[in-house]
């Protein structure tokens, strides 16, 4: 047979069973990491437009399992033959670089600040209980006390509060007749004059979702100059390898130079100054070798630590990637100044972000002139108890307690308020020109690049030549110094020349890539796909 319970017992039971299961069933840390996660990323892709670039390359990773040390989980990335290419450089880079890393966090940080910013304006429940004991000489007590309800911001302004409190302790251990009672209250405050309407209630969070914007323009902008550095790292790291090579070929050359030049001498058929001249430009060009090496491990290193990998791992780069570029050549650009600074201004999204800034000061000068007016507020709250007995879930409206009232604050004293005025007019002025600096800036970067792309062009062509030229002058000399028409100096000067074009011609062919990634940067269509290349954007 069931018993029957009244109305305000199964309502003390029912909020006891609630306290429980709201402490039971708390989230776990990791479970509020996962509903952090997905409402930050659920932010960044429906703020992600199409002409940022690929949604790739952005999430974090801070899983608490243990792992082993960055270095060695990087290392494990590297091909079993060492050789890095380029494509595999980059994609190291983008998911292991500190920089990069640092980067992805602070646009995370950023829309989870949004999220707080949004919860402003939501419906925000909350409950206490608070329970205590007491004992005397006379006698002893067990009291306890629950709240229970939610506090609401509007979008015009208006703050709502309501909550319904139960002392229900006694109830429980069997002495409801003194102590079971209920106090529902409410209140509500909605501004009239000073901080009235939606524009001036949501500044913080339009500037929130704004923020959020401008971060994802930052990283997108951020993840083009971070490919640009890491493409022409490796793009200088294997220029000192052909250094290298060619002063290692350089040497051995004048090597037996030197060693033709000291038999001719023995045997009276050359000038001992001769192949003395000869053994000194063969200890130079073993110095320069030996110099190239090592410039060239540094700059190997620093390449390692752009890719989070030990100074120790062994590692080289494709050479195949700069015979690509070799075989590709120069291909010209098809933008005149006009066109380029066009597609600047178009598609630079820190120029964008400069531009949003503009009207971010314009709204802060609305807000700050609304804060000069006079406060009014109008305001009401209610108080309505339970009946003397143990009927808690019966209300005495009738006999509550109701207020309605006007709240002023007259603007006799504004001074802090001026002041913040002000400066706010004195911030849009200043955003306006660092929009317009921002701008001349980036026409100036745009002239720049595509006449310094234009002279590394031209310049690649002329050291082509010279090249062509120093091989000639060196076959030639060789061919004159065997029928005793020449001298020494001329075939060690042309050796001379030979080296220095050789390495004229491969640092004008990496300068010309490196200036056609960094102009295509600069005007904006440079896009980096999900793999960390890049690609040109289509107009």
């Amino acid at each position: 047979m069931f018993r029957k319970y009244r109305g305000e017992t199964l309502l003390c039971w029912v909020l006891g069973a609630a306290v429980i299961l709201g402490i039971c069933g708390a989230c776990s840390p990791d479970q509020y990491k996962a509903k952090a996660d997905k409402e930050v990323y659920e932010i960044i892709d429906s703020k992600w437009q199409d002409d940022f670039g690929n949604k790739a390359n952005y999430a974090i990773d801070d899983s608490n399992v243990p792992a082993p040390t960055d270095d060695i989980r990087v290392e494990k990335t590297v091909p079993e033959s060492g050789v890095l290419s380029l494509t595999q450089a980059v994609a190291i880079a983008t998911a292991h670089n500190r920089n990069y890393l640092r980067q992805k966090e602070q646009l995370y940080l950023i829309a989870l600040d949004l999220t707080l910013a949004r919860h402003q304006f939501a419906r925000k429940w909350f409950g206490t209980i608070d329970a205590g004991y007491m004992r005397n000489s006379a006698d002893e007590s067990v009291n306890s006390n629950s709240r229970v309800g939610f506090n609401q911001l509007l979008a015009d302004g208006a703050q709502i509060s309501t909550s319904i409190a139960i002392d229900w302790a006694r109830f429980l251990t069997g002495d409801p007749d003194t102590s079971l009672a209920s106090v529902l209250s409410a209140s509500v405050a909605q501004p009239l004059l000073r901080g009235r309407g939606r524009k001036i209630v949501q500044e913080n969070l339009t500037q929130a979702e704004r923020n959020a914007l401008y971060q994802i323009r930052s990283f997108s902008r951020f993840r083009k100059t971070f490919v640009v550095s890491v493409v022409s790292e490796y793009y200088r790291v294997l220029q000192q390898e052909t250094t290298v090579v060619n002063a290692e070929s350089s040497y051995h050359r004048l090597l037996e130079s030197q060693k033709r030049l000291e038999l001719e001498a023995e045997a009276g058929l050359a000038k001992p100054s001769d192949f003395d001249e000869a053994k000194q430009r063969a200890l130079n060009a073993e110095n320069s070798w030996v110099q190239a090496q090592q410039q060239y491990e540094s700059r190997l290193d620093d390449f390692k630590v752009t890719l989070t990998l030990p100074t120790d791992a062994e590692i080289e780069l494709d050479p195949n990637e700069l015979q690509s570029l070799e075989k590709l050549g120069i291909t010209p650009v098809d933008y005149t100044p006009g066109t380029a600074i066009e597609t600047a201004l178009h598609w630079r999204l820190d120029l964008a972000n400069g531009a949003d800034r503009v009207d971010d000061a314009e709204r802060k000068v609305i807000l700050a002139a609304d804060n000069l007016g006079a406060e009014l507020n109008l305001v009401g709250s209610a108080g309505v108890n339970s009946t003397d007995s143990t009927k808690v879930d019966r209300l005495r409206f009738h006999e509550g307690t109701y207020t309605l009232g006007l709240e002023a604050d007259l603007p006799l004293d504004r001074k802090a308020e001026r002041n913040a005025y002000r400066e706010s007019l004195i911030s849009l002025e200043q955003a306006q020109r660092n929009f317009e600096n921002d701008r001349d800036n980036i026409e100036l970067e745009v002239r720049e690049a595509l006449r310094g792309l234009r002279t590394e062009a031209e310049g690649y062509r002329i050291q082509k030549l010279a090249l062509e030229l120093a091989q000639r002058r060196l076959e030639t000399q060789k061919l004159l110094l065997e029928i005793g028409q020449t001298n020494v100096r001329l075939l060690l000067e042309s050796e001379g020349d030979l080296l220095q074009a050789q390495n004229d011609v491969i640092r004008a062919l990496v300068d010309h890539a490196i200036s056609k990634m960094s102009f295509f940067r600069d005007i904006g269509v440079l896009q980096v796909k999900p793999d960390g290349m890049w690609e040109e954007q289509k107009q």
